[in-house]
């Protein structure tokens, strides 16, 4: 059986003096769901339409199964993309509008017929098949947009953010029903989004992009729990970040005592005593010790200042106390809900020296 991997081999753009992107290489292999995540102008957008035709690279080749599809158009290439207005035909019902690609390639009716009723099924819009767009929600529209594109039995499916006009539920619901999607049909899926969430929720592999670089490739937990930059540390999610000195490869020195690590760190070869990179630690992975708990290394003394509610948790922001001339520091912690700590309490934190990440800046 054919294998549908695309590489993207050495992709540079600019626009006027701005390079958008700048020697982009990334290999994705056939069946993966791939989100392409960064802030607004990092090249994610750029990249999706070099992608599917709609930009030229200014050097650089786009290859799929083998073969350099950079000079192809659009319409020869077997790509079908997903707009974020999700572009439907305003004069034609859901059936229609499903079935415009394969009308315009001549598919035999009945054939018709039986792909777009399967596809109808398989995004749970059977019943809107004689709706017209006007009438639809942006839920369902985003639906019969993915069902019109996919109908068509793309190699690769191209989504540019196309959840991002929908409300906070139903963006939750319909990216479940997207992975599910993807799923069945076995079919690349490469999205952008600016939202990290939605990057962890769907993907298989993450490519997180700034300014118009591919700063980390990994899966979503690996991105998350082991950022290399700190870009990527407080862009993929709620982030305390430790200005930090090396002491030796496995003890660092911060502002509220000395820190031991798990594993040697990438000190970007940091003599002992000089400024290193930064420590991340999220605040979830902060820990508040209970009566009785004793650890051998990285508990600190600290005050709580304030208390956050939100929701399933409680966000504190905790003061520890500087070691020598260094200024006190404040920490973002998670707690649960059962777990009550009120502003004044004074209390102890552990961090785990396994979810201490040294970071290359």
């Amino acid at each position: 059986m054919k294998s549908f991997d695309l590489q993207v081999k050495n992709v540079s753009k600019s626009f006027g003096e701005k390079a958008v992107l700048k020697g982009i290489d990334v290999f994705i292999k056939d069946g993966q769901f791939v989100t392409l995540l960064g802030p607004s102008g990092c090249g994610k957008t750029t990249l999706l339409r070099i992608i599917a035709g709609f930009e030229k690279a200014d050097a650089g080749e786009v290859i799929l199964s083998g073969e350099v599809i950079s000079n192809k158009s659009p319409a020869h290439r077997p790509i079908n993309t997903v707009f974020q207005s999700y572009a439907l035909f305003p004069h034609l019902n859901v059936f229609n509008n499903i079935a415009f690609g394969l009308k315009s390639h001549k598919v035999p009716k009945d054939e018709i017929e039986k792909r777009v009723n399967a596809m109808m099924e398989m995004v749970n819009i059977v019943d809107l098949k004689n709706e017209m767009p006007a009438t639809l929600s942006g839920g369902q529209k985003q639906r019969v947009a993915l069902a019109r594109a996919l109908v068509n039995e793309p190699d690769i499916l191209l989504l540019d953010e196309p959840l991002s006009a929908l409300d906070a539920n139903l963006r939750k619901k319909l990216q479940v029903e997207l992975k599910e999607v993807q799923k069945k049909t076995d079919t690349t899926f490469i999205m952008v989004t600016h939202d990290q969430d939605e990057a962890i929720a769907v993907s298989d592999r993450v490519l997180v992009m700034y300014k118009g670089a591919i700063v980390q490739d990994g899966t979503p937990e690996d991105v998350y729990e082991h950022p290399v930059n700190r870009f990527v540390a407080t862009f993929m999610g709620e982030c305390n970040i430790l200005e930090s000195e090396r002491v030796t490869d496995k003890l660092a020195k911060v502002a509220f005592g000395e820190l031991v690590l798990e594993k040697d760190p990438q000190w970007a070869a940091a003599p002992e005593g000089k400024c290193c990179g930064g420590i991340a630690i999220r605040m979830e992975d902060i820990h508040v010790c209970t009566a009785g708990e004793n650890f051998d290394n990285n508990v600190f003394d600290a005050r709580i200042l304030e208390r956050i509610f939100r929701g399933d948790y409680w966000e504190l922001i905790a003061e520890l106390p500087g070691v020598g001339n260094a200024e006190s520091l404040k920490l973002r912690v998670m707690t649960d809900p059962d777990e009550i700590y009120n502003p004044g309490d004074q209390v102890k934190l552990y961090m785990e020296p396994q979810y201490l990440q040294v970071l290359a800046d």
